[in-house]
């Protein structure tokens, strides 16, 4: 591998060398919105990057080309076993060669600070150490795939809210031991290939022109040789960004490099060895991946893994991932021949991934209702709505069947595309096939609507610009739908505008068509069509909804509540401002569990959300943002075909109660004043009781912690399956100081390992504790430093249930 590895830097030098300047800077600045330019002259083929985490996109918006939808980070997080995040990247590395993708930008590796955080759901944890085990087992997957992976977002984009210019105030020791934390870890243990830096700003500087940061720790420190990409739009200079340590940056062809960086160079405000530094590793990518002429990949095509089925890989991701975090009197798994009330807008329109650059299309989507139809008997499943979490337009898709059709300024087509929704995203160059921003004129985004239900249907408007709306042969709206507030992405994360009232029948399908006129604004380089068709369903008294979920629940055995967030309320683009499921869903639940003391309650959320009935019901299972088997996965889950695997990657509780949750920047700062005390670190801190602890999950059998043995680099713990059925358990390792330190968590997860095991089987487990676990950043020192003294090693099933420790000295 050493000479392979040698060999293949000999050809990324012979290739840097054959460069003109003007070649390497055009190469730095890439050719459109995911791809960077392609230079003959020494065979280097156009490196295209795509979207993740959870499938890969592609370069194009389009259910033409579907992907696999697997279950949001937070959901891979939850299964605590870096091998399925392996198997997962081996799923996904399979999909963007599929695609003819190179780099996939993805994982999200930063913390979940607060739990306002909009877009959680695309990160892993509130802990460094499980985001690290987890992230690395992806990164691992995805390259033994090769295919390149970016690490993003370098570092501390933690929140939505001002992320473009927020300027986060973070100390020394809490960036090392919390923020850094997961990319240092990466970084040794699965040598990523790549790196997005963030919008952001981290104590004064931008994230893309990082020096410290980025060439001083990422690169001279822990050793990364792989190519740092910008954000989309994030690189604000071209002097800053290339002496900071950015090597491309995105999305092309006008960014601050190009031109730009050339003439800097010919100006002398950047040395060409500056230059050279940031294409080397652009090459070395390409070798990587094999696009280099002359360069063998690091994985050839013969030893690429086998196949992988990516449906049966979501389902069992899904149900692995799935938390039951209360679980009275054995409520689950359902007893046989139980009748069943499926209750909730969400059981029947699934709610599985989060909203923004996460977004994919799957070929297919198995709601809970599809799932359960197909596991019951025949006759045993009702289904209620009870309430909708939308309680706003959404855009346009049950019961849509769309495309949409490019026309000129003469009015001819010149390119017809299907839709998987209501929603065009065409950004930069990512146009239909034979279309370019100089001809396209407009966009009509027509097809047919077959509703679900008679009365009075709303559509609406999401974008701005002059639109044209025409429902049934009537022209509803014709104007210019003007920003309520100077805000880029309102196309994309604005709230639709209400436009037309319509009364339609029930199975009686209607044309529908929205016009939209192609701004062209002047001076903004990057050019971006985005607007959609929004809808929502006659809405029906909130309180008859209820009371005939009530009256169902009454009727079967058990009541099977489905709840969930909406894209309005956890998607890239903004945080939220609580912790509240959106419209009557609490009232249901509420009046379900009165009507029936047998109620399961079925959460949808990519991070934590208040469950203020979560006392009254029998069974909690937290299902995340659970991807496209959504509905299988949940089937196996309630009828016992297999156990819920999952234990909480974060803290559930109340936002009155939750420690850290600021996420509002004043006058563009947002000090990180909890220093190193985040998560259940801050909880233990402050003496709360949370609804249910950092790594708290049960399954369907019992287990015992019959002993431990430990030394500074390891533990030994047995468990014992003293139930009835086969089960999983993660055993978690914790370190708790024996002497007090304000300035220290009483503990923090220092590692874990599942275990399996049949009735009354006993198994041992040998867990790894890194040195680093004994360590924390001594700021004067400006170094790590061991904290030597007495620890108490605890086992057990999470942070506040420990079942065996010893006691051991550093």
């Amino acid at each position: 591998m050493a000479d392979t590895h040698e060999a293949r830097e000999a050809v990324v030098e012979a290739a840097l060398g054959a460069l003109d300047l003007d070649a390497k800077t055009r190469l730095l600045a890439g050719q459109d919105m995911w791809s960077l330019p392609a230079l003959a002259e020494i065979g280097l083929a156009s490196l295209v990057m795509s979207d993740g985490p959870i499938g890969v996109r592609g370069r194009h918006w389009t259910a033409d080309d579907p992907s696999v939808a697997l279950p949001s980070p937070t959901a891979l997080a939850a299964a605590w076993d870096p091998e399925l995040a392996r198997r997962a990247g081996v799923l996904l590395a399979q999909e963007a060669r599929r695609k003819g993708v190179h780099v996939l930008l993805a994982p999200t590796v930063n913390l979940q600070r607060s739990p306002l955080g909009g877009r959680h759901f695309e990160a892993y944890s509130e802990d460094p150490y499980l985001t690290g085990r987890i992230g690395s087992g992806y990164v691992e997957g995805v390259q033994a795939g090769g295919v390149g992976t970016t690490v993003k977002h370098f570092v501390a984009n933690d929140a939505e809210t001002e992320r473009f210019t927020v300027d986060n105030l973070i100390s020394q020791r809490a960036l090392r031991e919390l923020y850094l934390a997961p990319f240092e870890f990466i970084v040794e243990q699965a040598r990523p290939w790549g790196v997005m830096t963030a919008y952001n700003t981290v104590n004064g500087t931008t994230m893309t022109e990082h020096r410290q940061l980025v060439n001083e720790i990422l690169r001279g420190e822990w050793g990364f040789d792989g190519f740092n990409v910008s954000d989309w739009t994030a690189a604000r200079s071209t002097v800053g960004a290339i002496e900071g340590g950015l090597d491309v940056a995105m999305p092309g062809p006008k960014t601050v490099y190009g031109e730009d960086l050339a003439q800097a160079v010919r100006d002398g405000e950047v040395a060409e060895a500056t230059v050279d530094a940031a294409v080397r590793n652009v090459l070395r990518l390409a070798a990587r991946v094999g696009i280099l002429a002359g360069a063998e990949p690091v994985v050839a095509e013969a030893r690429l893994p086998s196949p992988v089925d990516g449906e049966a890989l979501a389902r069992e991701i899904a149900r692995r991932s799935f938390v039951l975090v209360r679980n009275q009197d054995n409520a689950l798994p359902l007893k046989p021949n139980t009748t069943v009330a499926l209750i909730g807008a969400a059981a029947r329109d699934a709610r599985v991934l989060g909203g923004g650059s996460a977004t994919v299309f799957p070929a297919r989507i198995l709601s809970p209702l599809d799932g359960l139809t197909a596991a019951l008997p025949e006759g045993a499943l009702s289904y209620a709505v009870g309430a909708d979490p939308n309680t706003e337009l959404a855009v346009a898709d049950q019961g849509f069947t769309l495309r949409a059709i490019c026309r000129d300024a003469a009015g001819q087509v010149v390119a017809t595309v299907s839709l998987p929704n209501g929603q065009i995203k065409w950004v930069g160059s990512d146009l239909p096939e034979g279309v370019t921003h100089d001809t396209l004129d407009t966009v009509e985004l027509t097809g047919t609507f077959t509703p679900r239900a008679t009365g009075q249907h709303t559509f609406g408007i999401k974008g701005i610009g002059a639109f044209t709306l025409t429902v049934d042969g009537t022209t509803y709206y014709d104007d210019v739908q003007r920003p309520a507030k100077d805000d880029p992405f309102i196309s994309f994360f604005g709230a639709p505008e209400p436009r037309a009232l319509v009364e339609l029948a029930a199975d009686a399908p209607v044309e529908v068509s929205l016009t939209y006129t192609v701004a062209r604004p002047v001076g903004i380089p990057l050019r971006v069509v985005g607007f959609a068709l929004a809808h929502q369903e006659p809405q029906r008294d909130p309180d008859e909804l209820i009371a005939e979920a009530v009256e169902a629940a009454r009727a079967a055995d058990t009541a099977v509540v489905v709840v969930a967030t909406t894209e309005r309320v956890e998607s890239e683009g903004y945080d939220r401002t609580d912790l509240q499921l959106p419209g009557r869903q609490d009232d249901l639940v509420h009046a379900v569990a009165a009507a029936n003391p047998n109620t399961v309650v079925i959460v949808n959320s990519g991070s934590p959300v208040e469950l203020p009935w979560r006392e009254e019901v029998a069974a909690v299972l937290l299902g995340w943002f659970p991807g496209q088997e959504a509905g299988a996965a949940l089937a196996d889950v309630l009828t016992g075909a297999h156990e819920p695997g999952g234990r909480l990657p974060n803290t559930w509780g109340s936002l009155t109660d939750a420690p850290v949750s600021q996420v509002v920047p004043e006058n563009g700062e947002l000090p990180y004043t909890e220093g190193v005390f985040i998560g259940y670190r801050a909880w233990e801190k402050a003496g709360r009781i949370p609804s249910y602890p950092f790594g708290h999950g049960l399954g369907y059998t019992d287990w015992t912690y019959d002993d431990i043995k430990a030394d500074s680099s390891s533990v030994t713990v047995r468990v014992t399956n003293s139930g009835g059925r086969h089960g999983r358990e993660v055993v978690q390792v914790y370190l708790a100081p024996t002497e007090p330190d304000p300035e220290r968590p009483a503990r923090w997860l220092a590692g874990f390992a599942g275990v399996e095991a049949g009735p009354g089987e006993s198994v041992e487990v040998r867990v790894e504790l890194p040195r680093r676990s004994f360590e924390i950043w001594d700021e004067t020192a400006n170094g790590w430093a061991v904290v030597k003294g007495s620890y108490e090693i605890q086992a057990g099933r999470s942070i506040t249930d420990r079942r065996v420790a010893t006691t051991i000295n550093v």
